[in-house]
């Protein structure tokens, strides 16, 4: 799988603006590797920036999303694509003040039994699988059709 991503596949992958995604660079949201001028992004940056537009399309403010990346890096000390790259789902619920992160259904059962208003809840390890997903697709439309047969007959043999 394609480990660094230009902004220009960042913006064709996630939906977002290349605006926005500048303009999280600056404010130090999701920090790109630079090459010169050129920013590139890992998978970890990918995986995060999809997150970000989930939340951001829910309704998350730019300072909660923040807020919710430091609790995942803090909660993990790792960075989300780690985190939830695993066999595990990983589920984010809040109801605007407190942040959960569940694995288990029951867990988020309870969560949603108990609360008191409204939950938001997000597959954070969806979201991620869905890029990932995005990238080999892009990756199988960019191949030619006789570069693909014979990759085949390679393993074949």
């Amino acid at each position: 799988m394609k480990s660094e991503f230009t902004s220009r596949e960042v913006v064709l992958l996630t939906g977002i603006t290349a605006r926005q995604l500048q303009w999280w660079d600056e404010r130090g949201i999701v920090v790109p590797a630079r090459q010169g001028r050129r920013r590139l992004y890992s998978m970890e940056d990918l995986s995060e920036v999809a997150v970000i537009c989930e939340l951001r399309e829910r309704g998350f403010s730019l300072q909660r999303v923040r807020k919710v990346i430091r609790f995942l890096q803090h909660e993990f000390g790792k960075r989300l694509a780690e985190t939830v790259s695993g066999g595990t789902d990983y589920h984010l619920l809040t109801d605007g003040r407190t942040l959960y992160l569940e694995t288990s259904a029951q867990q988020i059962v309870d969560i949603l039994k108990n609360a008191r208003q409204p939950m938001l809840a997000i597959c954070l390890s969806d979201t991620v699988r869905q890029v990932r997903a995005s990238i080999q697709g892009a990756k199988k439309r960019s191949k030619p059709a006789g570069h693909a047969s014979a990759g085949r007959r390679k393993h074949a043999s």
